[in-house]
This record gives C-alpha cells, structure tokens and sequence, in this order.
C-alpha cells in the first residue's frame, strides 16, 4: 500500500474536523455530521484512489454522502482498490452539547480485507498491546480484569476501565466496582476509549461494553495498527435488526476476533480530534482565520505511530476548510 496514503488520510479527518468543530456546543448534531461528511467527501474525491465505502453513512438511500458502497477517490481501474470505513464525527452528541472526545475517523484496507458490518450492536473488549492475548469475551468481566492486570503487572485497583456511560452498561458497572477496579465514563465514542489503551498516558487499560458495530471494525484496524487486541460479538437488539446480520452475512454467534475484522497488515488509520481529549486535542480557531489540528495516524505495515500538529490559514484551503 502507498506509504503517502496515511498521512493523506489525515488530510481527509483534518477537513472533516474542522468544518464540523464549528459547530460544537451549538445544538445541532445533525449540522455538525453534515458539515463532517460534505468536508470528508470532497477531500477523498482530492486521492488517487479507488475506494468503496465498506463503513459509512447509512444505505444509499439514507444518506446523501460516503453512504455504504459508493466509489470515492480519483482513481481510476489502474489505480490502488481499497475499502474504506469512516466516521465523520463519532460523537456528534459531544460535538452538539460542548463535550469532550469527539474525533473523525478513517480507515482503509485493501478491498475485501474489512469486514462489512451490519448497523447493528456488538459487544466489544480492547486492550493495548501489552495486554495482548489477555482478553477472552467469553469470560465474565471481573476474569478479563483480572488477567488484564496480571498481564500489566498491575493490581486490580490501579486497573481503569473505560466505557460508555448507558444504563445498558449498569451491570457492567456494577462487577467493576465489586471487584474494585476504576472506571472511567465516557459520554460518547468508544473508537477513542480503544485507542486509549495503546498510550500509558491516557491510563486506560481495558475499554468493553456495547456500542456500534460498524465502529468496532474501525476499532479493529487502529488496534492492528498499534499490535492491540480487540474482540466483539454482534448484539442485535431486535428481530429487525437480527434479519440484518443474517441478510449481510453475519454470524450473530461468532466471536469476532480482530483478524476477523481487519485482514493482513497492509491497512492505516487516521483520526483528528474534534472537541478536546486527553489523546486528541480539539480544534482550536486562532485569529486571522487560522485553525490548529492535532491528528493520529497509523499504519500497520511499519507499526508506524504518527502524531501530527497542524496550523492551517483557512483563507488560503479549499471550500472543504471554509
């Protein structure tokens, strides 16, 4: 895979993010995704790449940018064939409401090398590379803490575990607590809470719970990236979304590892920080029209881990930065 094509999939988040992050604290999560998707899509039609949309938007008749199965990129037969899976914003709420961890995502593989996930829950665990092979979904939550901390060589109550804060997850909650490990609550976003547990920084050492599945495949590549672990298992809540699965081919009993999710190592990540985090700064706007971006980039081939501080003169972008 081009090795340029990391650092031009920042560009892409970098649009999105900031076009979207004028929008934060404003209400409208709705504009905000919008502004995301239109940037994000006008920058990939910039790459020289034939790329189909695997993660996207919703079906084409539900969304009208970067829906599941558009060609995006210049490209043409000749040129690079990958599948693409994006979140323009994940955490449009926290983008709405002035809250933290909001970030735009992309991530690319060769074609046929992710997994088409169903619009559906999936139940997921991720750890960090010093974790790896430590985690077995199968197993109750206070095993899997335990074997955690065995592996970082931690007691249990120096263990943090983050996750998304639903009553979905109140039981959940409840055996962290008695076993007596920490727990960190997010309001949105559990790609970022995954990605956490590749950085001692950010002391996250387990992320777990139920979120969407079509962001547990973008999980999965930024974890391969960095030599992570991950495991989901798909949770439809309803018969409706149960035909789903079965319709696109998914096993609703598999344990989804992440080699399932993200084949071969020829595949990268991108994420820019929308509203402030501990990982990822937020957008900051300067005066004289100026913005600064603060971005991940990953690429599995090397293990490469890219950390890009950017100031654009947003007078002199393209209309996807205005």
């Amino acid at each position: 895979m081009d090795r340029n094509l990391p650092i031009n999939l920042g560009r892409v988040t970098e649009a999105a993010a900031l076009a979207c992050a004028k929008y934060f604290g404003k209400g409208d999560k709705e504009a905000a995704d919008q502004a995301a998707v239109d940037a994000m899509r006008r920058m990939f039609d910039t790459l020289n790449i034939d790329g189909v949309v695997v993660i996207g938007e919703g079906e084409m008749d539900e969304a009208p940018m970067l829906y599941i199965g558009e060609r995006i990129g210049k490209g043409d037969d000749d040129s690079l064939k990958v599948d693409i899976a994006v979140d323009p914003v994940d955490g449009t709420t926290s983008v709405a409401n002035g809250l933290p961890n909001a970030i735009s995502v992309v991530a690319v593989a060769p074609r046929g090398c992710l997994l088409h996930a169903p619009d559906t829950y999936m139940m997921k665990i991720a750890v960090g590379p010093r974790a790896k092979g430590a985690i077995d979904i199968h197993k109750s939550v206070s095993e899997n803490i335990l074997n955690v901390a065995k592996a970082l060589n931690k007691a249990v109550d120096e263990i943090t575990v983050e996750i998304l804060n639903r009553p979905r997850h109140d039981e959940i909650i409840k055996e962290i607590r008695e076993l007596g490990a920490r727990i960190k609550l997010v309001s949105d976003g559990d790609i970022l809470s995954a990605i956490s547990t590749c950085f001692d920084y950010t002391a996250v050492d387990i992320a777990m719970g139920i979120g969407g599945a079509p962001e547990g495949v973008i999980t999965a590549v930024a974890l391969k990236c960095m030599g992570g672990d991950f495991q989901g298992k798909l949770m439809p809540p309803n018969e409706e979304h149960r035909a789903r699965c079965i319709e696109m081919g998914a096993d609703i009993d598999k344990v989804y590892h992440i080699d399932d999710l993200a084949k071969g190592e020829q595949m990268c990540f991108a994420a820019t920080g929308v509203s402030y985090g501990e990982l990822l700064h937020g957008v900051k706007y300067f005066k004289n029209n100026m913005a600064k971006t603060h971005t991940l980039v990953l690429r599995a081939e090397t293990g490469t881990i890219r950390f890009i501080e950017s100031i654009h003169q947003l007078d002199k972008k393209p209309d996807y930065a205005k």
